[in-house]
């Protein structure tokens, strides 16, 4: 499962009892949509939620955006019936809640099989929990079809009993547990959602944060915040001509036999073009996301 190879930078959920919200997310320039049957649905709306995902996932029209379906945890009266219902209607990922173990992953992998996902649907594991913070390697290392860690920093803030903050201490500690297991075991790993939708200045630094800490992208809760997480998470234009440039220096360095050079006074080695190459890799998979999501 090559988990990082596709953008991720905007991650919005959408509640998969809102038909219009499902219909809506067609046209939405997210790299990713979490439709959800957890958190965003009502008991008594569960049902009717998992029926209209599944129909409109299978309907089509979502382009090439990553489609997402958060199901319920697998020990509530829902959580197996979604998986059931999800597993073949040809969605990319699901996307476990308050995942705290290995065994979890593994039990939901044997109900996907089960009911007929298909080899390349993906597992995507929500840490939200500071049992899920102390085994972050346990589960980012439980399964080959895991893809992505998704930070559920609402949740955690509440179990710490800790507080929201600008600079986002509190959870520091949790973020980088999650983002070192992640990259560890080859995972993409997206951030947890900002909460004030009035305050675009602290989501903005939140971005930035998140972006510096490592983070693939961030989840969102409404839709106009999108454009801010895809341009905070995407490669500018001026660290794509850098890259391109060292990229060039080195290669022509290597076939003189040298396996260092500099470049505008700065020494560049291995480690810095592997780096480079992969900026530009995800700057063309982001320009082909946009095209294929155009058409």
């Amino acid at each position: 499962m090559t988990s990082t190879a596709r953008p991720r930078r905007s991650v919005l959920y959408m509640p998969g009892s809102n038909a219009r919200a499902l219909e809506k997310g067609r046209g939405l320039p997210a790299d990713s949509l979490i439709l959800d049957l957890e958190d965003a649905v009502a008991p008594d709306a569960k049902e009717l939620a998992r029926e209209q995902i599944a129909a409109a996932v299978a309907a089509g029209g979502y382009g090439a955006r990553e489609i997402v379906v958060r199901v319920n945890d697998l020990k509530t009266p829902w959580g197996k019936e979604d998986v059931k219902a999800i597993a073949a209607c040809g969605a990319d990922a699901i996307l476990l809640p308050k995942v705290e173990s290995a065994a979890m992953v593994q039990e939901l992998e044997a109900l996907m099989v089960a009911s007929g996902a298909p080899e390349h649907m993906a597992i995507m594991c929500m840490m939200e929990t500071p049992l899920g913070m102390l085994r972050a390697d346990e589960v980012a290392g439980s399964s080959k079809r895991l893809s992505c860690l998704v930070m559920g920093t609402s949740d955690l803030v509440k179990d710490l009993q800790a507080a929201h903050t600008p600079d986002r201490l509190p959870v520091l500690t949790s973020l980088g547990l999650c983002i070192l297991a992640a990259r560890a075991h080859g995972l993409a790993i997206v951030d947890g959602v900002h909460l004030d939708l009035q305050d675009d200045t602290g989501f903005a630094a939140s971005c930035v944060q998140g972006r510096e800490l490592g983070f693939d992208g961030k989840t969102l809760i409404h839709p106009k915040t999108i454009a801010a997480a895809n341009e905070a998470f995407a490669p500018s234009a001026e660290d794509i001509a850098w890259s391109r440039k060292i990229i060039a220096a080195h290669s022509e360095a290597a076939a003189e036999g040298k396996g260092v050079v500099v470049v505008d006074g700065k020494l560049i080695e291995n480690l810095h073009v592997e780096s480079a190459q992969r900026l530009v890799s995800m700057a063309g998979k982001i320009e082909e996301l946009a095209a294929a999501n155009a058409d």
